[in-house]
């Protein structure tokens, strides 16, 4: 039985009346092109922020200004080429975007926030057990080429006290990986003591600020961690 449309725009009894916004043609050919595009396999039109600058520009903003999919703004340059164009990936950049991607991304933004009582403690511990191996040497740097001279200096020394003495501490590694330059620190790499196999062992250190076993996900972590550098060292 079908009904009159006076009697099916009569709201009834007990029931709570849904508002009902009509979508012009022009917004819904703009909805059908992203659909086309998102299920074509292209890439977003916009990044996050990005979206959230363009967030004014309605779709009915466009349809009044008769324009179309092609006049949305273009999309902002990725992280990777704002904050790590003109330097190299670090190891702990990989990390701690597994562990959160938000969390990197308002570091990126943001900057780092202020460093608690708890990782200057496990700064200072790498510092103990560094010291225990390495003997530290100030040198004054003066420009970038210096920086990363030292930096090449420490590989070559590191890498000769793990041959000589079978352990070494603090040891930076260099890589290029998918065509982007990446860095990293091995806290700890040594050689097998049972004289039958010569492959090392690497060590990542961590601290903790209670005295309880550490997650699935931060052992997911540290394994990632020490993954990651063992593949700049191949």
């Amino acid at each position: 039985m079908h009904s009159s449309p006076s009697a099916a725009a009569a709201p009834r009894p007990g029931i709570e009346e849904i508002p009902v916004e009509i979508v012009s043609d022009e917004e819904m050919a703009f909805i059908e092109a992203a659909l086309a595009a998102a299920a074509a396999g292209a890439r977003p039109l916009l990044s996050s922020a990005a979206r959230r600058a363009a967030a004014p520009l309605s779709c009915a903003a466009y349809s009044a200004a008769g324009g179309d999919i092609e006049d949305s703004p273009p999309p902002q340059r990725s992280l990777l080429a704002r904050f790590r164009e003109r330097r190299a990936l670090a190891v702990t950049d990989i990390t701690a975007t597994e562990w959160c991607e938000k969390q990197m991304e308002f570091v990126l933004e943001h900057g780092k926030p202020e460093r608690t009582e708890a990782m200057k403690a496990g700064s200072e511990r790498h510092a103990q057990l560094e010291q225990e191996v390495v003997v530290r040497v100030d040198v004054a740097i003066r420009s970038a080429e210096e920086l990363w001279a030292v930096k090449f200096m420490n590989f070559i020394v590191g890498t000769n006290q793990l041959m000589f003495e079978g352990i070494t501490r603090e040891i930076p590694v260099i890589g290029l990986v998918e065509g982007s330059w990446m860095i990293g620190i091995i806290d700890e790499i040594r050689m097998p003591m049972d004289g039958i196999s010569f492959q090392p062992i690497l060590v990542d250190t961590k601290t903790r600020v209670r005295p309880t076993i550490p997650s699935e996900a931060q052992k997911r972590n540290g394994r990632f961690a020490t993954l990651t550098v063992a593949f700049l060292t191949i």
